[in-house]
């Protein structure tokens, strides 16, 4: 008997629409490699549907008190806080991310981030008073771009949903969001909820293929700002196409991150830090600031491998839905293959295979022998210059990298086109302190990792801007002679 697929919908000015010709793309559940549910295939007629929509929502949206906005925002908290079991499964499903983190860390907090906007939509409407001199008076005030893209990633599609949405309709925004085609679900079905509880157009879900759907959307002249987490490639597309408009842009993109361990470091919590912390059971590696490399100084290098080894043996892969796993599967097909390739390439380049490097239906049971399994992988080189040091591989592959000085593990740290995060293990606060300032990154944390309560900013091929209140607003001067 043929499975019954649910099939989902965009959002589109308070509307739940299918894709205005018809088109769908399947959704494949990771773990099993099978179809589960089917997704618009939106195209140019669907984004100018999303941009009019939003158009013209805008002028009554931007003109609340922000009181008003901060009510609706604190609905939509309410509903994220109902249905988080239902969408962190959703989620789960669709991208493979394991349940405890989607359920135990992501959903709870959604509900936190949607209650924080609204009680920072004051915030937003707040200028400054400049007195320049007898009768010269200068004012300022923050006003909202108008309609702004959101295009999130599929590693983490509610969390990156909320974060550009939230901020966004927070400062008076209008929204419309672009899915990742790979994970759509979860996003689609955020749309269902808030339907009943924002204004027809204020926020609008469109999925589809970048270049059909996303492509129209950011050459819009009806979309005032863009943000984008996604890759590099993805950064260089948009940045391209919206250059005629000359938008102003956020990307968060990829990382290539240092986790820098030094011998005075407490291994006991530097261990799972740089393992199950930092890369490997964080949605199988695929995590744009991952610390992928992992940096040791030479006289604990030795007992942090070990250490490494240990706390890897212990992770459990398997079904994605159960509390029993601690890591999922690849995305999908085309990124299994890009991570695969990368084992072949650092054994190639004369790496050494210090544990993993397999990849398969052997390392799951018969019934998820068709999903996309990577087992996690640790190489060791003294050579930061090969491939699987320097490229983002995004799954569960880091390498280790010997040091002797501070100096050298600085040098090695920035030696990378990226600067999104970096990790340091010390017990010494004036290390920390010189790490901190010497490390090209956007964030630094000290004795921990993958705790994200600033907005993630990066440098160089990281991308730039961030997701935050005022970063989706502009400030207007006036100058009063009297």
């Amino acid at each position: 008997m043929t499975k019954q697929l649910r099939e989902y919908s965009n959002l589109i000015g308070g509307e739940l629409r299918p894709a205005a010709d018809g088109g769908t793309l399947d959704s494949v559940d990771p773990a099993t490699g099978e179809v589960w549910a089917r997704v618009p295939r939106g195209r140019a007629a669907d984004a100018e549907a999303a941009v009019a929509a939003a158009r013209a929502a805008f002028p009554a949206w931007s003109a609340l008190p922000a009181a008003a906005r901060a009510a609706y925002l604190r609905k939509v908290a309410k509903v994220f806080a109902d249905a988080a079991r239902e969408l962190a499964e959703l989620e789960t499903r669709d991208n493979g991310r394991i349940i405890s983190e989607t359920a135990g860390r992501d959903l709870p907090g959604m509900t936190y981030l949607w209650n924080n906007a609204a009680a920072e939509c004051a915030r937003a409407a707040e200028g400054r008073g400049v007195d320049f001199g007898p009768g010269v008076q200068g004012l300022t005030r923050r006003e909202p771009y108008g309609v702004t893209l959101g295009i999130i990633p599929w590693n983490s599609p509610i969390s990156t949903l909320s974060a550009k949405a939230a901020w966004a309709l927070a400062a008076g925004n209008t929204v419309i969001i672009k899915p990742a085609e790979q994970a759509t679900v979860s996003s689609l079905r955020v749309g269902e909820l808030l339907r009943e509880v924002l204004p027809p157009g204020v926020l609008n879900i469109v999925s589809g293929l970048g270049e059909e759907v996303g492509d129209p959307l950011v050459r819009s002249r009806g979309v005032d700002k863009i943000s984008l987490t996604g890759s590099v490639d993805t950064a260089k597309i948009i940045t391209r196409a919206s250059a005629d408009a000359l938008k102003p842009l956020a990307l968060e993109l990829g990382g290539k991150s240092p986790n820098i361990v030094f011998a005075d470091a407490d291994l006991d919590r530097a261990a799972p830090g740089v393992t199950t912390q930092a890369i490997f059971t964080a949605n199988a590696g695929q995590i744009c600031y991952g610390g992928s490399r992992v940096l040791i100084q030479r006289p604990v290098y030795d007992e942090m491998i070990e250490r490494m080894r240990a706390v890897a043996a212990g992770i459990r892969l398997g079904d994605p839905l159960s509390p029993d796993t601690t890591m999922g599967p690849i995305v999908s097909r085309e990124q299994y293959e890009r991570v695969t390739s990368y084992l072949e390439i650092g054994v190639k380049e004369g790496a050494e295979l210090v544990f993993g490097g397999r990849s398969g239906a052997e390392l799951v049971e018969e019934r998820l022998a068709g999903g996309y399994w990577v087992e996690p992988t640790l190489f060791a080189t003294t050579d930061n210059g090969l491939r699987v040091c320097q490229e983002e591989i995004f799954g569960p592959v880091a390498v280790a990298i010997p040091f002797d000085t501070e100096e050298e593990a600085v040098a090695i740290a920035n030696d990378s086109s990226y600067g999104l995060a970096a990790g340091v293990w010390t017990r010494d606060l004036g290390t920390a302190h010189r790490m901190f300032r010497a490390l090209e990154t956007g964030t630094v944390w000290v004795n921990t990792f993958r705790k994200v309560l600033f907005p993630l900013e990066g440098t160089k091929d990281s991308g730039y801007g961030n997701d935050s209140l005022l970063a989706y607003t502009r400030e207007k001067a006036g100058l009063f002679e009297f």
